[in-house]
């Protein structure tokens, strides 16, 4: 299966997002930190979330990203989708070119199974995923961990005030 960073770091972003709803606008910069994915790299994801009203952004202070629709009405394979992120476990990225330009024995092995991968994400909801016992505990401790290392910072700032 190639499913790479992009689809993954999309989706673990708007799990983030989804998780922090409640709190208003979620900025990238906040996302970056919890999720340890590169901000311009968040930036070129969240502009093709955008394009596929997966999100919306809200400008101003305190502005962010919010979710476009409820966490229940946004499914896995769309995030994947929105990104360009083909779930293929075909050697041929699906061209049938597998065997010296002719179609390999598994093609349609490998294309079924493709198939009912998207399947399986297009059946997963982030509402799904924000209810597991699992998620909640590890957004409990990147919050946690993201907090101490804020309040530290803060308490740099009050030390040296010109940062």
């Amino acid at each position: 299966m190639r499913l790479t960073t992009k689809g993954r770091y999309a989706v673990t972003a708007m799990l983030d997002l989804a998780l922090h709803k409640n709190q208003g606008p979620v900025s990238l910069a906040d996302i970056s930190r919890r999720q340890a994915i590169s901000l311009s790299y968040l930036e070129q994801l969240f502009a093709k979330l955008r394009r596929g009203s997966l999100v919306c952004s809200v400008r101003g202070p305190g502005g962010g990203y919010e979710l476009q629709r409820g966490t229940e009405a946004i499914f896995i394979a769309e995030i994947v989708d929105a990104v360009n992120e083909s779930v293929d476990t075909t050697k041929c990225r699906g061209a049938g070119d597998c065997q010296g330009g002719e179609t390999c024995l598994t093609h349609y092995l490998w294309e079924d199974l493709s198939e009912q991968i998207h399947a399986f994400l297009e059946s997963i909801s982030l509402a799904d995923l924000v209810a597991k016992n699992e998620v909640k505990r590890i957004s409990k401790q990147q919050d946690r961990k993201h907090l101490i290392v804020s309040e530290n910072i803060d308490d740099i700032r009050v030390l040296v005030p010109s940062l």
